[in-house]
Formats: structure tokens, C-alpha cells, sequence
């Protein structure tokens, strides 16, 4: 089923953990979060052949790292519409729903904005590693997909930060209520 993240999210049952996916035309880039939801990690690159093997490559992947979702990268256009590689993006997702027979799991999937992903990782790689083009191209793949999650990652940390704040007001709130007006010396 496709969720908003946070949806997806809360779904998740204790431990389990998000993949990300950066999924392309011959390879997907996978990353997985750490199990308290914090950090994505890249863990490798799946070269793209059939479908059915995909899915089936993918599931394994599913079962090894314990996962409960998908967050998958959507390459949205500059101006947040979607074009060919998004339509492109949304059916191998579809298709995972699809034939969730082949992941040997109910699909779980979010999507999250991409835009210029990959070319950010590219813009690191060259400039703070110093990679080698040979060594991008190894790697860029899953370092798009970590950079997807890690995105994902950061905008759940913000909402529980934002809801533990909202509930630091309440409880506040309470004690001013509780206090009156606000002139009486508190222990």
C-alpha cells in the first residue's frame, strides 16, 4: 500500500527498519535506516534484468534487514511535476504492490522528493572524497538511495521533535491552568 511517510512510519513495527530505494532504468540503490530510525546507511546496488528477479533480489533484502517499508525515491521535475522517469518510478512501485507474492511481504511503500539527489552525492563525491569516476560510478547508486532516506529520516525526526515540543506546551499549558494567572510561586 503507498503511505505518506508518516503514515508508513507509524505502521512500522518495533525494530523494524525503512529502505530506501533510488531506483533506475539498470540499477536501484538501496540504503537501510538504523532501527531507531536515525541514520541510513547505503548496503549496495541492485543491477535491474526481469522484474520477477528484482522483486525477488528485493524481498531477500527484506527479510535479511528486517524490514517494515519502502521509501523510494520520486524524481520529480524542477517545478515538482512529474515526468517520464517519476510515471517510470511509480509503476515499479505499483508492480511491487502488484506482485508482493515475489517480496514474500505486503508491500509497504512512501515516496519521497528526490530532485537533484544524485547530483549532490556526485557534487561530494567529487569534492569532499575525491573519488575517481570509476569509484562513482560504483557507488553512486546507493549513496543516492542513503541520501533519499536520510531525507526521509530527518523529516520524522522533525515531526517527533515537533510533537514532543506541542506535548511540552500542553503539559505547560496544564500548569498555568493549574496555577492561575501565573502568580504563585511554583515548586
Amino acid at each position: 500500500m503507498i503511505h505518506t511517510l508518516s503514515e508508513l512510519a507509524a505502521r512500522l513495527g518495533k525494530g523494524q527498519r525503512l529502505l530506501g530505494l533510488d531506483v533506475g532504468t539498470k540499477t536501484v540503490g538501496l540504503a537501510v535506516a538504523d532501527p531507531g530510525l536515525i541514520v541510513a546507511s547505503p548496503i549496495g546496488t541492485l543491477k535491474r534484468t526481469k522484474f520477477t528477479q528484482d522483486a525477488r533480489e528485493l524481498g531477500k533484502t527484506i527479510r535479511d534487514y528486517g524490514i517494515g517499508g519502502l521509501v523510494v525515491g520520486l524524481p520529480l521535475n524542477m517545478d515538482g511535476s512529474e515526468g517520464p522517469r517519476a510515471e517510470s518510478v511509480r509503476a515499479f512501485a505499483n508492480n511491487l504492490l502488484e506482485r508482493s507474492d515475489l517480496l514474500g511481504w505486503n508491500a509497504e511503500i512512501a515516496f519521497w522528493d528526490e530532485r537533484l539527489s544524485t547530483s549532490a552525492v556526485e557534487r561530494f563525491m567529487i569534492g569532499e572524497a575525491d573519488m575517481t569516476r570509476k569509484r562513482r560510478d560504483e557507488v553512486v547508486d546507493k549513496m543516492a538511495a542513503a541520501y533519499i532516506l536520510q531525507g526521509a529520516l530527518d523529516m520524522l525526526a522533525n515531526q517527533r521533535r515537533l510533537a514532543a515540543e506541542a506535548e511540552d506546551d500542553d503539559r505547560d499549558g496544564d500548569d498555568q491552568d493549574r496555577w492561575g494567572d501565573g502568580d504563585h510561586q511554583r515548586d
